[in-house]
């Protein structure tokens, strides 16, 4: 493994909160130095919400009881923004990075976050970007990316989720990133209204194209790592 390259570690998918375990403990093996080069995590859960920092209790509008017939579970995370939604088709990226070795600037790195899911979208034929004043990226007003972070002494956990195959009726089961009247896409979705077919490999092909995005960002080589081979360099994880 080289000083320089970006460690990527494929989950499939994988239990939120099992994942959460792991971002934390990498983090912290990244703050104390057993882990030397930065990590991104890939990974597809099952239906989830998760709530962040900024969440309000009126953002979540399913019951309790239409949220047990889908098979989601609900919880709080430490990353910035409102109320999101992780679920099979969707892309979740979980950069563990030290921005002191880029740019120590959570403002900087957020707009990162962004590009890198915009020239995803570009590799697909779609022109998405940024909307004023809101995190996230869009196309034509949809928003088709959520993007929420934390970070202590500058080592990143959480990150983006980018919408792939998704099937976008679960976020009627709140009020999305806490936007009122937002409406949601997939990059499926956009290749179907534009009559284009969408590829049984879509999934596969995003997140190839995730990890060259972000690695190109962080100008970085990619040093791909199985999840027992990641287990080697993590301590307990982060309070």
């Amino acid at each position: 493994m080289a000083a320089r390259d970006l460690l990527v570690v494929r989950y499939g998918r994988r239990p939120w909160t099992e994942v959460l375990a792991v971002q934390r403990a990498a983090a912290r093996a990244r703050i104390e130095g057993t882990l030397a080069q930065d990590l991104l995590i890939l990974c597809e859960h099952p239906p989830v919400i998760t709530l962040g920092r900024a969440f309000k209790k009126e953002n979540l509008t399913a019951p309790q009881a239409l949220l047990d017939a889908r098979g989601v579970e609900v919880h709080e995370a430490e990353r910035g923004g409102d109320i999101t939604f992780h679920g099979p088709g969707q892309l979740v990226g979980y950069p563990i990075v030290d921005l002191q070795v880029h740019k120590p600037d959570l403002h900087w790195y957020l707009r990162m976050l962004e590009e890198a899911c915009i020239r995803v979208c570009d590799d697909f034929g779609i022109e998405a970007g940024r909307q004023k004043g809101q995190t996230g990226v869009w196309v034509e007003g949809r928003k088709i990316a959520s993007i929420g972070v934390h970070a202590r002494q500058w080592v990143t956990w959480h990150g983006f989720a980018l919408n792939v195959t998704t099937d976008l009726s679960f976020f009627d089961l709140m009020v999305p990133c806490g936007i009122a009247d937002v409406r949601m896409t997939s990059i499926a979705a956009e290749l179907a209204g534009r009559g284009e077919p969408v590829a049984d490999a879509l999934n596969a092909q995003v997140e190839r194209a995730a990890i060259a995005a972000m690695a190109a960002i962080l100008d970085l080589g990619v040093d791909e790592l199985s999840p027992e081979a990641l287990q080697l360099f993590l301590t307990p994880a982060v309070a």
